[in-house]
């Protein structure tokens, strides 16, 4: 079990081309995530991390609405690079939209005064915590994905079009979807000087 999960871990890339042809239903992506939500830890417990799955004609309109939105920032001439990248995402089977909601910390801060500083720290940790868990459960699944940024941009668009609360504070976008190109190989530096041991 313990060499599973380095495995996922070590397997886990950022896929950027994805497809539609996925052996994985939509349910199952559904339990994966809603297990990752319930296993992943919190600061105080707090339990912050918010996530909308995006599927079909949602997934579609989360990339169209993005690729209008920088259309309209981007000069015509250097769009087409962008509009193929934004294409990428959207050719995938959905996107997980990862929020940490800012009630549940500014309930803690208030809470627990001595702490007030470190409450929207702890808050990112969790929420990094959350997407690499289902990063790499996709992964094992079979799924490829990579994590994206778009946020503040799109953050209006997620809240009219999905109903997500003021409080809920997008932070990243994760496209999913069949595995249709390998990625390039990564280089992982040297361990040794990353990690010190003392015995």
């Amino acid at each position: 079990m313990k060499e599973n999960f380095l495995k996922a871990l070590e397997s886990r890339r950022s896929i950027y081309s994805i497809g539609r042809n996925s052996a994985v239903t939509e349910d199952e992506i559904l339990s994966i995530v809603r297990r990752a939500v319930s296993a992943s830890p919190s600061a105080f417990n707090s339990q912050s991390s918010r996530v909308i799955v995006l599927f079909g004609k949602n997934h579609d309109r989360l990339w169209d609405d993005l690729k209008g939105i920088l259309k309209g920032m981007i000069p015509t001439d250097r769009f087409a690079k962008t509009e193929e990248k934004i294409d990428s995402f959207r050719s995938g089977y959905g996107t997980v939209l990862y929020f940490e909601d800012q009630d549940v910390v500014t309930g803690l801060q208030n809470q627990f005064p001595p702490y007030k500083d470190n409450f929207p720290l702890w808050s990112l940790q969790s929420s990094g915590m959350l997407q690499l868990a289902v990063w790499a459960a996709l992964e094992e699944a079979g799924l490829g994905a990579s994590l994206q940024h778009y946020n503040p941009l799109i953050d209006e668009k997620v809240r009219e079009n999905w109903g997500a609360p003021k409080s809920w504070k997008l932070l990243a976008q994760m496209p999913f979807g069949s595995v249709e190109g390998k990625p390039e190989s990564k280089d992982t530096g040297n361990v040794d000087e990353r990690v010190k041991a003392f015995r």
